[in-house]
């Protein structure tokens, strides 16, 4: 009687777990169901909010819900990112990852940061690689990089470069560059690139470390002027700039990259959907070629691979901050 009890009893559990699980299941099934929100840790105008404009547009045709775009600037990105990873693990609030916020600001920011780059999310996908460049305002007169850096040594802290935020990865750059060379230069931080290359367009500031796709329009038209790209060879559209590495600092010479996240716990159907969707997306020829027109290119790996992207990121990024003693407060 008792072990026929017992039966009962599990047989009636193992039937209320699985009705519990269909409502679940259909929701995975049918996601999504209503726009999806992607928060861009930046302001918008730079290479951050441009490509997740461009993806977040494809994609959300591709899915049939808007996919809309939240701006959340500060930090060096690490505002935006804190919210993100606050957010329901239900694929309704996505965000967009960068090497400042996943791997340069923890790096600087031992304490307080509100989020754990690792532990926090469920990555989707790498969308893109980009190129970073060393652009100054036209009228600083250097032509290029060798006069250009002989000037900068000639008067040390006399000249300024603007970044995105303390600990971005344009920050890093600068703080890259006065290592590799010798060069002083003085850092003047903004909430965003967008902010930063108007201040250099306008002659406020006169050099940038930026990420390719926001300064290429000034660069195009003239209102600034590109010495160097980190980036494995010259760039579509800008044969006479020679990359870093042949400029001699192969340490400044990594691309930038821009990928997808979900909160950490975000149920793995929705995340492999994203994730087809993105790769999807990203072979379009269309697509592409906007991308390769901004200095980027499609990567659209699978989770895991750009998890260990981040992961490896991010080891570097400790081991460059503690060498140079570079702190967020």
């Amino acid at each position: 009687m008792k072990s026929t009890t017992v039966a009962a009893l599990a047989s009636l559990a193992a039937s209320a777990a699985m009705l519990s699980a269909v409502p679940a299941a259909r929701a995975q099934s049918s996601y999504p169901s209503k726009p999806i929100h992607v928060i861009v840790p930046f302001a918008p105008g730079g290479s951050t909010d441009i490509i997740a404009r461009l993806m977040g547009d494809r994609m959300g045709r591709e899915l049939g819900q808007p996919m809309v775009i939240e701006n959340r600037g500060g930090g060096g990105g690490a505002i935006g990112a804190a919210e993100a990873a606050r957010a329901a693990p239900d694929g309704y609030t996505l965000s967009i990852a960068t090497v400042s916020t996943m791997a340069i600001v923890p790096a600087c920011k031992q304490q307080g940061l509100g989020y754990d780059p690792i532990k926090d999310f469920q990555p989707v996908t790498n969308f893109a690689h980009t190129a970073n460049v060393l652009a100054v305002n036209p009228k600083l007169p250097a032509q290029d990089f060798a006069s250009f850096l002989e000037l900068v040594k000639k008067s040390p802290g006399k000249y300024s470069f603007a970044s995105s935020g303390p600990c971005s990865i344009n920050h890093f750059l600068g703080e890259l560059f006065q290592v590799g060379t010798g060069g002083k230069i003085v850092h003047i931080p903004y909430r965003g690139s967008g902010p930063a290359i108007a201040d250099v367009v306008a002659g406020q500031v006169e050099i940038l470390f930026d990420n390719l796709p926001s300064s290429m329009p000034n660069i195009q038209a003239g209102r600034l002027r590109a010495l160097a790209v980190a980036w494995k060879e010259r760039v579509q559209g800008l044969p006479n700039v020679p990359t870093f590495a042949e400029v001699g600092l192969p340490l400044m010479n990594n691309p930038a990259w821009y990928g997808l996240l979900a909160p950490a716990g975000t149920p793995r159907p929705i995340v492999d959907k994203l994730n087809a969707v993105a790769a999807k997306v990203l072979a379009d020829p269309q697509v592409r070629d906007t991308l390769a027109k901004q200095g980027a290119a499609p990567v659209g790996n699978s989770p895991e691979a750009f998890g260990a992207e981040i992961a490896a990121e991010l080891k570097q990024a400790r081991e460059v901050a503690a060498k140079q003693g570079l702190k967020l407060e």
